[in-house]
């Protein structure tokens, strides 16, 4: 049971919190926990025109002359499970457990990001024996998806000049600066042709096992993505064979590294064999490149008797689409140069599908500098272009640039030091924080973001630490008790 860990009043609100479905753009029930959470606390509570919610709380006793301080977290999460996991994220609770010095889910995301951000913050309105000045809690709507939220808050809601954000994912770094983002979407219309005769058997190809993972925060370790993997063997390995695509899977968000793809092929029997084949040498191929960093992949191949392939793409489309995801970028495209170890730009390739006359490709992409993302949009473009295909691009927001001579960012450093008797890495996160958005509507709030450490967040392997949770929210408290130096 969580709520019997140390440090009860977060722990206990996350395992609240993991009882309620949360996925993007279905926080009704998270809203109204939130909602009730306030009137039943006396806390002053305001919902805007785009569900984002503003909590305020007057300061303790003496403390009236600090400077008002917003906490910040998003209320939504990334529904990810695994294949067997039996998981409606609509209506089924987190099942959230502790192994050992983590808490973990069984089959799915945890929701940690932003789970425990957002449990800290009500935590600090209801603990007693956290000393604060004004205190304001923002909690927005959709960040996983485009940051819906962040992108609709309104100038001069806010009354605070600095802002805690609290969903980072490494405890004992500082995030001054975060990477902007845009999505880019492929659509390929394609057509069918009847299966070719002597095509009498149907298949089902799977590739999982994979880690997956966050495609901002996990994205320069080398983890396989599932997509590129399956276009690679349709691409280099299956050609020998004469087969025919019904349909190919993979993926289910944008920003999180896909951990599993499925193909579906019409082929003849005498050819199974030799199928087979090529799939283990190319299975065997996986294990030698990406031994130390998926070392569960899994190649698969089931027959369908069900539901059996009625029609395949034509032979055009085919070639068009398997050498299309094939040649498509992916992954880390440039490390940065001012501050080594972080990635400056990547992207993603993050869903594939095929609906009823269209093959869609999704993809985020993240930089540090927008001129590089910018490059990495028109690279997209062009193969596109070369492959007739339509394309999108949407949800475009800028970075956030550092500021090290931030007042928050020395007071959090100071008392991050006098508790833990070490310094705090201060750095920038390559991945999408809603601070850069927030400058739009604030430009002169001074910001900062901390938090646990949270490891393969967007996938089921995501598990927060539990001692971390506890530094994190001891230099919480610390931060908020001695913000009177801010004025």
């Amino acid at each position: 049971m969580l709520a019997t860990l140390t440090q009860k009043s977060i722990w206990r609100i996350f395992n609240d919190i993991c009882k309620i479905p949360r996925p993007s753009h279905h926080e009704q029930m998270i809203t109204k926990y939130i909602v009730d959470f306030a009137h039943s606390h006396n806390i002053e509570c305001e919902l805007d025109k785009a569900g984002n919610i503003l909590l305020r709380k007057g300061a303790t006793k003496g403390m009236d002359d600090y400077p008002s301080i917003a906490l910040q977290a998003h209320m939504d999460m990334v529904p990810q499970k695994n294949e067997e996991t039996q998981h409606d994220f609509l209506t089924d609770p987190i099942q959230a457990y502790v192994d050992g010095e983590w808490v973990k889910a069984k089959g799915t995301t945890l929701g940690a990001d932003n789970g425990i951000g957002l449990a800290s913050a009500l935590a600090v309105l209801t603990d007693s024996a956290v000393e604060h000045g004004p205190i304001e809690v923002l909690i927005t709507t959709s960040e996983e998806t485009g940051m819906d939220g962040a992108f609709a808050l309104q100038p001069n809601w806010l009354q605070s000049h600095y802002l805690i954000n609290t969903d980072s994912e490494k405890e004992g770094e500082i995030f001054t600066g975060c990477a902007g983002g845009a999505e880019f979407r492929s659509t390929f219309p394609i057509t069918y042709a009847v299966i070719p005769e002597g095509h009498d058997c149907y298949i089902r190809i799977a590739l999982k096992g994979l880690k997956g993972g966050h495609s901002g925060c996990d994205i320069h370790l080398g983890r396989g993505n599932a997509i590129k993997l399956m276009a690679r063997f349709l691409a280099e390995y299956a050609q020998e064979i004469s087969f025919r695509l019904a349909d190919i899977q993979g993926g289910t968000l944008r920003n999180a590294i896909p951990r599993e793809a499925f193909v579906e092929l019409s082929l003849n029997t005498q050819e199974l064999p030799k199928l087979k084949s090529i799939m283990q040498r190319y299975l065997t191929v996986l294990q030698n490149e990406l031994a130390h960093t998926e070392p569960n992949i899994q190649f698969t191949l089931s027959e369908v008797t069900e539901n059996k392939v009625k029609r395949v793409l034509t032979n055009e489309h085919q070639t068009k689409i398997i050498n299309w995801l094939n040649a498509a970028p992916n992954g880390v495209i440039r490390m940065s140069d001012q501050i080594p170890g972080v990635v400056e730009t990547s992207l993603n390739l993050g869903v594939m599908n095929i609906e009823e006359n269209q093959a869609n490709a999704y993809f985020l992409i993240r930089s540090q500098v927008d001129s590089a993302k910018d490059a990495v949009i028109a690279t997209l473009v062009s193969l596109s272009q070369l492959g007739n295909a339509n394309y999108e691009i949407s949800g475009g927001y800028t970075g956030w640039e550092p500021n090290l001579d931030s007042d928050l960012l020395n007071l959090v450093k100071k008392k991050y030091y006098e508790i833990f008797s070490e310094n705090p890495h201060v750095t920038v996160i390559h991945a999408g924080l809603e601070c850069g958005l927030f400058k739009k509507s604030y430009p002169d709030m001074d910001m900062i973001s901390i938090g646990p450490t949270i490891v393969s967040p967007h996938s089921p392997d995501e598990k927060v630490n539990i001692s971390s949770v506890y530094r994190y929210w001891e230099l919480l408290i610390a931060i908020l008790k001695s913000a009177g130096s801010l004025k």
